[in-house]
């Protein structure tokens, strides 16, 4: 029998060529979602290389990154705050307008989501060119936060998220050139 701690989540990941434009090999993780151990095991391995850190909240950026951030909050006893589009949270926001490859966008969170002072974990499913990770952990910097790390499922090493997110620690479970 396999143990959790022996489970390749690589094996978990679906690769659909040509989505959603043809060149482009997309990662599909929900096969991994719809496999309790694997999920399971992805939340624990982040939790593990964060555990024994002060961590105050964890934010994700809408959708995706929810999926991984909620769980992750739970097993390290902290808080959640979702950082989202304009307009959808109800409350008195801060906001970040930043540069995309081809326009612009806008990201908002609650004021009173994270305080000046709190250590913050950004999480997401996937780390490609970084710009809605640099533009969270601005936003968190704006607001006085600390940004621990950023944490993800997986990683396209080849465009340069990494370096982008720097000088923040770019923990991640699976790679992929």
């Amino acid at each position: 029998m396999t143990t959790d701690s022996e489970i390749c989540l690589k094996d978990f990941i679906r690769e659909i060529p040509d989505f959603p434009k043809p060149g482009i090999l997309f990662r599909d993780i929900t096969p991994l979602l719809a496999e309790p151990r694997a999920f399971r095991e992805c939340i624990r391995r982040m939790a593990d290389h964060y555990r024994h850190q002060q961590i105050d909240h964890i934010v994700a950026a809408e959708a995706r990154g929810f999926i991984f951030a909620a769980p992750l909050a739970l097993e390290l006893n902290t808080g959640f705050v979702p950082i989202r589009k304009p307009g959808k949270l109800p409350f008195k926001t801060h906001a970040l307008h930043y540069e995309l490859e081809y326009g612009t966008d806008t990201l908002e969170m609650h004021v009173d989501g994270v305080q000046a002072g709190d250590r913050v974990l950004v999480v997401d499913d996937l780390l490609a060119t970084g710009g809605t990770v640099q533009a969270c952990c601005e936003l968190l910097l704006k607001t006085g936060a600390d940004v621990v790390g950023c944490a993800f499922l997986i990683c396209l090493t080849a465009l340069g998220g990494i370096e982008r997110v720097a000088p923040h620690e770019a923990f991640r479970l699976i790679d992929y050139d």
